[in-house]
C-alpha cells in the first residue's frame, strides 16, 4: 500500500517540496512513498482531500496561506505550535486524527544562528502571517528585540507600519522578510523599506528561496548588507 504525503497550499506549483521529497524517497529506496501537491483555492477543500485519501495519507506540509487556517481541522497541536499559533506540518494519528506541528521554528533558528553578530540585538519582521509568527518565536527565544512591520497601524506596540521604518532601520540590524513579495514569477516585487539606509551591519534574511536572490536581498547587497535566502531554512524544516 502506498504511503502518501504532500503539501497543502494555494498556487504552489513553484514549491520545491514535491521534487525534494520525491528525490529523497528515491535515494532511501522508499518506493512505496509518494508526495503530491494539494493545491487548493480554499481551505474547506481539505475535507475532500482527507476523504479521498483516507487509506493512504500519512501527513502533509502546510504553506501559505493556510498555516493559521489549518487549526480548525486539527485534533491536537504540538506545544510549540500552539504557542506560535501557526502550523506547517500535520501528522495523521490513529483514528484518523490530525496533529499539527511547526518545523519552521527549527529551520529558521538553525539557519539564522551562524550569521548573528553581537550587534544583532534588534530586528524588524516584515509581514504578520503564519511564517512571521514562527520568526517571532525564534527571536524571542534568542532574546532579540523585534518589531513586526505591517501595512496597517495596529493597537500594539510590537507593530509598526512601513511609514515608520526610517525611525527603526538605523539600529534594527536584522531584517527578516516573511512576506511573499519577490517570489517567482513576480521577481521584481520587494518590500517597501528605505534601502538607502541599509549598511554593512545589516543582515537581511528572506524566507523566499525562489529566486535565490530576491529584489529585497539584491538591494540589501548593493548597500553592503549581509544577505541570506530561505533555502537552507526550507531544507532544515523539511528534514
Amino acid at each position: 500500500m502506498k504511503a502518501l504525503y504532500g503539501l497543502l497550499g494555494k498556487n504552489i506549483s513553484y514549491s520545491f517540496s514535491k521534487s525534494y521529497f520525491t528525490e529523497k524517497f528515491k535515494k532511501l529506496h522508499l518506493d512505496y512513498c509518494e508526495y503530491r501537491n494539494f493545491d487548493i483555492p480554499d481551505i474547506e477543500e481539505l475535507s475532500n482531500i482527507l476523504n479521498e485519501n483516507m487509506n493512504t495519507l500519512q501527513g502533509f506540509n502546510v504553506t501559505i496561506p493556510y498555516k493559521e487556517q489549518i487549526f480548525r481541522y486539527l485534533d491536537e497541536v504540538d506545544e510549540d505550535a500552539e504557542k506560535i499559533k501557526a502550523v506547517n506540518c500535520v501528522k495523521l494519528l490513529d483514528g484518523y486524527r490530525l496533529k499539527g506541528y511547526n518545523t519552521d521554528v527549527y529551520g529558521f533558528e538553525e539557519s539564522l544562528k551562524p550569521l548573528l553578530k553581537p550587534y544583532h540585538t534588534k530586528a524588524l519582521i516584515l509581514g504578520s502571517g503564519g511564517a512571521s509568527k514562527a520568526v517571532r518565536f525564534v527571536l524571542g527565544k534568542l532574546k532579540i528585540d523585534y518589531r513586526v512591520v505591517s501595512r496597517k497601524q495596529k493597537n500594539d506596540n510590537l507593530f509598526v507600519t512601513y511609514k515608520d521604518l526610517k525611525d527603526y532601520i538605523r539600529d534594527h540590524y536584522l531584517i527578516v522578510n516573511t512576506t511573499p513579495l519577490g517570489t517567482y514569477p513576480d521577481v521584481e516585487a520587494k518590500p517597501d523599506i528605505p534601502y538607502d539606509r541599509l549598511a554593512d551591519k545589516h543582515l537581511l534574511f528572506d524566507l523566499i528561496y525562489n529566486p535565490p536572490e530576491t529584489s529585497f536581498l539584491k538591494w540589501g547587497r548593493i548597500q553592503g548588507a549581509q544577505t541570506k535566502n530561505g533555502l537552507e531554512m526550507l531544507e532544515l524544516q523539511a528534514e
